[in-house]
C-alpha cells in the first residue's frame, strides 16, 4: 500500500510540474524529423525553400551592413538586437537564439544554429511541450489544446510583428499573398 501511495504521489506531482512547465525553443531540426516526409506534406523542405530559412544570412551581407550604418547601429546587423528580433527565432527569450554560447557545448551550438532564421517556432511557438508524436496526434484529434502547450497558429498579426514599417527594407505587405508563398499544409489523412 505504501508503494502504491508513493507512485500516486509521484505521478500527481509530475502532472502538476507538467502543467507549470513553460515551452522552450528547441530548434527547427526537431521539427524536421516528423515534418519532412513528402507523404505528410514535406513542411520542412517547403520552409527551407523560403526566404524565412535564410534570414540570419541576410544580416551578413554588405547591403545589410550599409543599412546598419545608415541607421547608426552601434554594431553589425548580425549582432544588433533590433535586427535579430526579426531575423532569428526566439530572440530575447532565455531559450531562444543567443549571441554568445559555450562553443564546446555541441548540443547548444546545434540548437542555436537551428534558430538562425525565421523557423518553425518563430510562427508556431516554442516547441518543447508539443513536439512529441503522441502529443501532436492528440492536438490533431482535438483531445489536447495545443495552445496550452505553446503551439500557436500564425495569423496576420504574427507576420506583421516583423513585416511592418519599422523594417528599413519594408515596401508593402499583403498577408493573403505572402501566406500563399510560405504555405506548408499538413495533408488530411
Amino acid at each position: 500500500m505504501k508503494l502504491l501511495t508513493t507512485v500516486i504521489l509521484l505521478l500527481s506531482g509530475g502532472l502538476i510540474f507538467a502543467q507549470d512547465a513553460k515551452p522552450e525553443y528547441i530548434g527547427s531540426k526537431k521539427c524536421k524529423m516528423c515534418h519532412n516526409k513528402e507523404v505528410k506534406g514535406a513542411q520542412y523542405s517547403n520552409w527551407e525553400a523560403t526566404a524565412h530559412a535564410n534570414t540570419f544570412d541576410i544580416l551578413l551581407t554588405d547591403a545589410a551592413k550599409k543599412i546598419g550604418e545608415k541607421l547608426g547601429l552601434s554594431t553589425t546587423p548580425d549582432q544588433a538586437g533590433e535586427c535579430l528580433q526579426c531575423h532569428v527565432t526566439g530572440w530575447g527569450s532565455a531559450s531562444g537564439y543567443q549571441l554568445t554560447i559555450d562553443e564546446t557545448n555541441k548540443k547548444l551550438v546545434s540548437k542555436n544554429d537551428a534558430l538562425k532564421s525565421v523557423s518553425c517556432e518563430a510562427c508556431h511557438g516554442p516547441g518543447s511541450l508539443y513536439k512529441g508524436k503522441k502529443v501532436m496526434q492528440a492536438i490533431t484529434d482535438g483531445t489536447t489544446d495545443g495552445a496550452s502547450l505553446g503551439l500557436t497558429y500564425p495569423d496576420e498579426k504574427t507576420c506583421r510583428g516583423c513585416h511592418n514599417e519599422k523594417s528599413p527594407t519594408f515596401k508593402s505587405f499583403n498577408f493573403e499573398e505572402r501566406a500563399k508563398k510560405i504555405a506548408h499544409p499538413y495533408p488530411q489523412q
